[in-house]
């Protein structure tokens, strides 16, 4: 349910943000804002995890949304509008990626088996793609202001229902043994600061970023965005669960490396787009394969900790991704306003390559552990 809000919002907030009157570098800022928040509650709920149990921080991340959708739908002062992203529930990011992340693939980690996790991670992963392709094909529907509005009041909604569920959740969800909140940081000192690279070329080209820049630089309307982002999240939905396959063969590292890569080479050619279609044409080929690395990377950090640290250890990787990708929109919106429509594509692009480089030059030979 959240992944198929998140599936619209990524659509719409960017244009629906610029129809209440948000010039892009605001646009950009509101979208680094809600960047940075999931990343800090990230580290705040993996703490308050311990205490609180996993079942009522997730409900507290539902209600986050419910405010941010509300927020959208009937704020009208734009400092009102870009503080929207403070709650970190916009999924501007994509499915995977908010405050709830770090408890809930702790919580998938528990569930299954060592040998089984590549899978787990791939199904999980796989469940919030075809949710959200479902979302992008209902962001069609909000062609105008009034019918934007009524899509954040039911994104608010489904925020309030998913903190109804997650108290529902069995009791097996709840840590099994007390640990510390936080991870210890040697083990993954070098990684995180490789994902701190990546995560700074990803900010430069989220989906929602995505969505307007083919908005400002095309003039793509809502009817063509949505089918748009639903077609890209089912192709991710598909290499999901090609990835977990993948990884039982190759290897966790390989996978993300071998399958991210050529997805930044055509990220890059997407800047040379003479027209729409063939933007998306571009855009569909790279999404195909280059989110293979998300449950490869979840499942890689989850097994290099112990059990009882392994929210902390995703919390931490993600409060560092966070804080990098930050800055990516706000630069984007910038360039967006100053027509260097090409920049957000070359700076992820070229960022993105070095991260797999150094990746797979630094880790191809090292295995997780159980």
């Amino acid at each position: 349910m959240r992944a198929f809000g998140f599936g619209f919002a990524a659509v719409l907030l960017g244009v629906q943000l610029e129809r209440r009157g948000l010039s892009p570098p605001q646009i950009g800022l509101t979208l680094a804002v809600s960047l940075a928040a999931a990343s800090v509650y990230g580290l705040v709920f993996a703490v308050a995890s311990n205490r609180l149990g996993r079942r009522r921080t997730l409900a507290l991340t539902g209600l986050l949304m419910a405010a941010g959708g509300l927020d959208l739908a009937f704020a009208v002062p734009a400092w009102l509008l870009v503080a929207s992203g403070m709650t970190g529930m916009l999924g501007s990011a994509g499915a995977d990626y908010g405050p709830f992340s770090a408890v809930e693939q702790a919580v998938l980690a528990e569930s299954v088996s060592a040998r089984a996790r590549n899978r787990a991670f791939g199904r999980y992963a796989l469940g919030g793609g075809l949710a959200g392709a479902a979302g992008g094909a209902v962001a069609g529907l909000g062609g105008s202001l009034a019918a934007g509005r009524y899509l954040f009041v039911l994104f608010a909604a489904i925020g309030l229902v998913t903190a109804v569920l997650a108290m529902t959740l069995s009791a097996k969800s709840e840590s099994p043994e007390p640990g510390p909140a936080l991870p210890r940081l040697r083990p993954l000192a070098g990684l995180t600061a490789l994902f701190t690279v990546d995560a700074i070329g990803g900010g430069f080209v989220t989906q929602a970023v995505i969505a307007y820049w083919l908005h400002a630089r095309f003039g793509a309307a809502i009817s063509v965005l949505g089918p748009t982002f639903a077609a890209i999240s089912l192709l991710q939905a598909a290499s999901y669960e090609l990835a977990g396959r993948l990884a039982d063969r190759i290897g966790l590292v390989r996978t993300m490396v071998f399958t991210h890569l050529p997805s930044n080479v055509l990220l890059i050619l997407v800047a040379f787009a003479p027209t729409l279609p063939i933007a998306i044409g571009l855009l569909l080929a790279r999404f195909a394969i280059s989110q293979m690395d998300v449950p490869a990377r979840q499942a890689y950090i989850v097994s290099i900790v112990p059990p009882a640290e392994r929210a902390g250890a995703v919390a931490v990787t993600g409060a560092v991704r966070g804080i990098g990708q930050a800055a990516g929109p706000a630069l984007s919106g910038l360039a967006i306003e100053a027509a260097a429509f090409g920049l957000p594509f070359f700076a992820a692009g070229g960022l993105k390559i070095a991260y797999d480089l150094i990746l797979y030059s630094r880790y191809r030979d090292r295995s997780p552990h159980n």
